[in-house]
Parts: C-alpha cells; sequence; structure tokens
C-alpha cells in the first residue's frame, strides 16, 4: 500500500440530466473530454434534488424515468490539468455552476508507482 499527498485543484460542476451538448448529455461529454485530456479523476453523481440560477427544483421523484435530477461532475487534478479542462468547459456548460478550489489530496494506492 502507498500513501501520496499532494495539493490539487477540484472543479465540481453542476447541472441538470437534460442539460445536452451536440446531442448529447453534457455530463457525458465532461468525462469523455476529461478522460481525452489525461485528467486524473473524474465522478459523476446524480442527485435526488436541486435548485441552481433558474430557482426551479430540479429531481428524480419519478426515477428511473425522470431526465431532469441534479447532475455533478467532481474532477480532481493538478492546477496545469484543471486549466487545460476550463476552455472546454465554456463551450459545452451553457446553464449551470462551475466551482473550483484548491484541495489537498490524500491518495492511497495498491502498489507504489
Amino acid at each position: 500500500m502507498a500513501k501520496k499527498e499532494f495539493e490539487a485543484k477540484m472543479v465540481r460542476i453542476h447541472l441538470s440530466e437534460s442539460d445536452k451538448w451536440h446531442d448529447r448529455p453534457v455530463h457525458e461529454a465532461i468525462l469523455a473530454k476529461c478522460l481525452e485530456l489525461g485528467i486524473a479523476g473524474v465522478t459523476v453523481y446524480r442527485g435526488l434534488e436541486g435548485f441552481g440560477t433558474s430557482a426551479r427544483i430540479h429531481h428524480s421523484r419519478s426515477w428511473p424515468f425522470s431526465k431532469d435530477a441534479p447532475i455533478m461532475v467532481s474532477v480532481i487534478d493538478t492546477p496545469l490539468q484543471v486549466e487545460s479542462l476550463l476552455p472546454h468547459l465554456d463551450s459545452m456548460v451553457a446553464e449551470g455552476i462551475v466551482a473550483i478550489s484548491d484541495v489537498h489530496v490524500v491518495l492511497f494506492t495498491a502498489s507504489p508507482r
């Protein structure tokens, strides 16, 4: 078991499940772009309820049929890698919130690299 600690950036992108970019869900497009850019880690969360700039509550009450649930994409990587992602978000996110914060990462791996 190996443990590594370092400073990084975390980007949280808050969207609606119904948001699209080039006829595909925005969260899927962001995930694909992060993979293409070699981003270290990305997780997509589907929320129960939430609201944002529209002040309209998005929910998944009729889940699994609802396509209006809140979505959060969480990205963690070095400041340089996060900077490479931001211009792509400018074109992909038509409505939503992008929050960027400094984080202290504690990375546990099965074997040292």
